[in-house]
């Protein structure tokens, strides 16, 4: 079974409500239709009911059981914009300011997810990633200890010899150009978190480099070592190891080889952290198109509730498949995270 299939499989068992922001794409409302009919998720559309509907029409997609909330109609409106002065406290926001922010379909959809009317969002096939960030960072906040918004892909690369039967969690590979080592150590934790949530994984982290365990000298590799050590002090229990090269991550003999005492990690990681957004972009993209690799993702992670940004590029069938993905997220969130940090 596909990877993507399996998780399919999950969101069905215990459906979750997300939030889709973006209810005048022609893709987002073949999603919706989708994931519904398949029984994903109860997808939410944000926009004026009357013209989601006559976009619908002209589609010939049918909105059937799919809820469409109407945030200048909804009742909702006033506690929102209480939650929002009460979140901005301090920050000289009026009344009159929340409201116009929530009255926008992506900061409405957040707050749906922060106050729990809605379990996850996604959105982005329109919208620019670092909106979507900043409406996530903003109004649902940061899980507990993170203050790094990053992302992943699950990797399907056909190989059963890496990962967990040939699948990989790469990050982070969309969001953080050059991240220092407190913000590495803090992809390296929201990965792990992410695998577990989404994958049922006992993560086994490998922040990459170019040297394993002493066999280079530089400040770059110094980077990979400092994240290592502030990653495993922040989740000392979380198997997380670094400095690594990719072979000796993937391949215990390669390990065997090049450590004394490869540890838990070495040689068996199933998810890698890249030193920054050159390798990691360049990473997924030569797995998948040179390797022949499927590419879920980019899921966006650190954060309190689930929320993904999508590929501006993505197709509905893609899109069906990330709410598949958040559906899964919102079903197991990790005791570690907390809201609003």
């Amino acid at each position: 079974m596909q990877v993507i299939e399996a998780i399919k499989e999950k969101a069905r068992r215990e459906k979750r409500r997300i939030v889709l922001p973006e209810s005048g794409e022609e893709r987002i409302l073949r999603a919706a239709c989708q994931a519904s009919a398949e029984g994903v998720a109860e997808p939410i559309l944000i926009g004026n009911e009357r013209e989601v509907g006559a976009q619908a029409g002209k589609l010939g997609v049918s909105l059937g059981g799919i809820a469409i909330e109407d945030p200048s109609a909804s009742d909702r409106l006033d506690p929102y914009v209480r939650e929002y002065l009460k979140i901005r406290s301090g920050k000289e926001v009026t009344e009159a300011l929340a409201r116009r922010i929530l009255l926008k379909n992506l900061y409405y959809g957040a707050m749906m997810v922060r106050v729990g009317d809605a379990d996850g969002m996604v959105a982005g096939a329109a919208t620019l990633t670092a909106s979507v960030i900043k409406a996530g960072h903003l109004i649902i906040g940061f899980q507990e200890g993170i203050g790094t918004p990053s992302s992943f892909f699950v990797m399907e690369t056909g190989n059963p010899e890496v990962g967990e039967g040939g699948v990989l969690i790469y990050a982070d590979a969309a969001v953080n150009p050059d991240p220092d080592p407190e913000q590495l150590a803090d992809i390296a934790i929201s990965s792990a978190r992410s695998a577990r949530a989404l994958l049922g994984w006992e993560p086994r982290v490998a922040i990459l480099s170019f040297s394993t365990k002493g066999s280079a000298s530089h400040p770059l590799v110094d980077k990979v070592i400092k994240a290592a050590e502030i990653a495993k002090a922040k989740a000392p229990s979380l198997l997380i190891d670094g400095e690594l090269q990719a072979d000796a991550a993937l391949k215990a003999d390669v390990a065997r080889k090049k450590m004394k005492d490869p540890g838990p990690v070495a040689g068996r990681a199933n998810v890698l952290i890249f030193p920054d957004l050159n390798s990691g972009n360049i990473s997924y993209k030569l797995t998948q198109h040179v390797g022949g690799a499927r590419a879920y993702g980019p899921i966006l992670q650190g954060f309190a509730k689930p929320i993904s940004d999508l590929s501006r590029g993505a197709r509905s069938e893609e899109i069906a498949g990330v709410i598949a993905i958040v559906s899964v997220l919102a079903q197991s969130i990790l005791p570690e995270s907390g809201q609003g940090k």
